[in-house]
């Protein structure tokens, strides 16, 4: 069986465990490595059990995490060439692990694809891991569904996508102009109707379960995100099991099923 826990979703931290019988992989490490720890204990697992850390991007809260976790682990990190740049000049003792996620690779019987996202952090990518059981994909801290994001992710079981913000709430809130203007960007951040389009796609491709991951705390909630995706889907007679990642505490169990790609 294959599951997908999230451990924190948000502009305060992010990661994600990825677990099936043949391994276990950390995505990002945007938490401290104490909070990693007792997600994974919680799981049966410790530190050790992790066969590969993929980083998305290299923004605190991806990464606040790894410095501390590189020293109580021994597994390889997996990010793109412009991230792993960034990482090396930061952290010394990535030097022999860090291995180049482009296109893809293999974590044991996983197979691994990396996509590019549109986001305003140099070599930004999304993933796709494919087990025994099934593919997961996921898509955050993306201004916009890249052209490859459409082309790798549908025929997935299993999608987390990023809900941050809702576009009204954005525009008339407290935020200052530029950040208003970045988050809006091509190169910022995916909005409720933005990836309710998108989720329409995969779930039309087979997605059985969407997660909306990262919202915004000051420009979204968790009602209106699921409502916006819901509405969607709903309109197109759809109705893929459909969550909200918690900000600050591990999800539940999200459990990676063979997709089924729907008829209409």
């Amino acid at each position: 069986m294959t599951t997908v826990h999230t451990l924190a979703s948000g502009s305060s931290g992010n990661a994600l465990v990825l677990s099936w019988d043949g391994g276990h992989i950390l995505v990002d490490a945007g938490i401290s490595c104490r909070r990693i720890r007792q997600g994974l204990q919680a799981r049966g697992l410790d530190l050790p059990d992790l066969d590969g850390i993929f980083i998305t991007h290299t923004h605190s809260d991806h990464i606040s995490g790894l410095q501390t976790l590189l020293k109580r682990t021994s597994c390889p990190v997996y990010a793109s060439a412009q991230a792993g740049r960034d990482l090396l000049r930061r952290m010394v003792l990535l030097e022999d692990r860090l291995r180049e996620a482009e296109g893809a690779l293999f974590v044991k019987d996983c197979a691994v694809t990396a996509f590019p996202t549109s986001h305003d952090s140099p070599g930004s990518r999304g993933y796709r891991f494919d087990t025994p059981d099934g593919g997961f994909g996921l898509l955050t801290d993306s201004g916009l569904i890249t052209p490859e994001a459409e082309a790798v992710l549908p025929g997935v079981a299993l999608a987390v996508l990023e809900a941050n913000h809702d576009v009204e709430t954005l525009r008339s809130g407290p935020y200052p102009y530029f950040l208003k203007r970045r988050i809006l960007g091509e190169r910022g951040h995916l909005s409720n109707e933005d990836c309710a389009r998108f989720a329409v796609t995969l779930a039309e491709q087979g997605a059985a379960e969407i997660v909306l991951a990262h919202l915004s705390k000051e420009n979204n909630t968790p009602a209106m995100a699921r409502n916006a995706v819901e509405t969607a889907l709903s309109a197109a007679g759809l109705a893929p099991a459909l969550s909200v990642a918690p900000r600050d505490v591990p999800s539940g169990a999200h459990v990676v099923l063979e997709a089924v790609r729907c008829r209409r």
